[in-house]
């Protein structure tokens, strides 16, 4: 008598990995480098994601959408404006990575004049060049979901922003200042102690207070923290004998186009944009 045939037990799929893209705009390279010098981190990273778009790592790419996109960079051309916005179609969620794409980055420094003359000081023929007047953060353009300040980038941070995108939650970042660094590793304030300028009070945590551990004053690298008062920190700085000019370009640096940094006495009003987000 015949064996009656049994039904196959069907193989049960494995879940669609979450796909990952990282985005280059007008930068150095220096935030993408910095998830690339991860490492080990980033090997354990890649088994739970698919890394579908990051050109600074593989020429492979993987048409979108995409669960989460990196950016790095800032706004500079005709065609970045039109890539950002086909980026934000493309992401689920979208996350800006250092000064540039945050605040503007150093090439912002064209926002406070005349970029024509930049350019006729720069290059032999300028008139092959296309650009903006200004260079303005992802933020001007489209909707962005977090932004990771630094120039460049905390690799620690930036592994705590994907994992916290990628399990559906709040990245857990310090909103405090540098100053908070200093006093953990237990180091004596450059301002207080040797009347050195110092941005830390107005600065946001990220970086280590690395250049107060050697006895010199924050430069401002990872932009201005939540809610800093900025006056009150100028207003010291004057007293340490900085003149105007010296305060505006103490400003004028990696975060410039940044609101709190742009628009501290001397700085302005801006470059004038108005937001566009979708």
């Amino acid at each position: 008598m015949p064996m009656p045939m049994s039904t196959p037990t069907p193989t049960p799929t494995s879940p669609a990995r979450p796909r990952l893209a990282v985005w280059k705009f007008a930068s150095c390279d220096g935030c993408q480098l910095t998830l690339l010098d991860c490492e080990d981190e980033l090997l354990s990273l890649a088994g739970e994601i698919d890394v579908s778009y990051f050109l600074e790592a593989s020429s492979a790419t993987v048409d979108g959408p995409y669960d989460l996109s990196l950016v790095e960079g800032s706004v500079t051309t005709e065609q970045d404006v039109e890539r950002i916005h086909q980026v934000r179609a493309a992401s689920r969620r979208l996350v800006t990575i250092g000064a540039c794409a945050t605040a503007g980055g150093i090439q912002a420094l064209r926002n406070f004049a005349d970029v024509g003359d930049f350019l006729a000081a720069v290059y032999a023929t300028p008139a092959y060049v296309s650009t903006l007047a200004t260079s303005t953060p992802i933020s001007t353009h489209v909707r962005v979901d977090f932004e990771l300040q630094g120039c460049p980038i905390n690799p620690r941070q930036l592994l705590e922003v994907i994992s916290a995108f990628l399990a559906r939650r709040r990245p857990n970042i310090s909103s405090s200042a540098v100053c908070t660094e200093c006093k953990r590793r237990g180091t004596v304030c450059v301002m207080v102690a040797h009347g050195t300028p110092c941005l830390g009070p107005v600065t946001h945590a990220g970086c280590g207070a690395i250049c107060p551990a050697y006895h010199r004053g924050c430069y401002g690298c990872f932009g201005p923290m939540e809610s800093p008062n900025t006056p009150a920190l100028i207003r010291q700085l004057r007293v340490l004998g900085m003149n105007e000019d010296n305060v505006d370009r103490v400003f004028r640096t990696f975060n410039t186009a940044a609101p709190a940094f742009r628009d501290a006495p001397g700085e302005g009003s801006g470059s004038g944009e108005t937001d566009a987000r979708d």
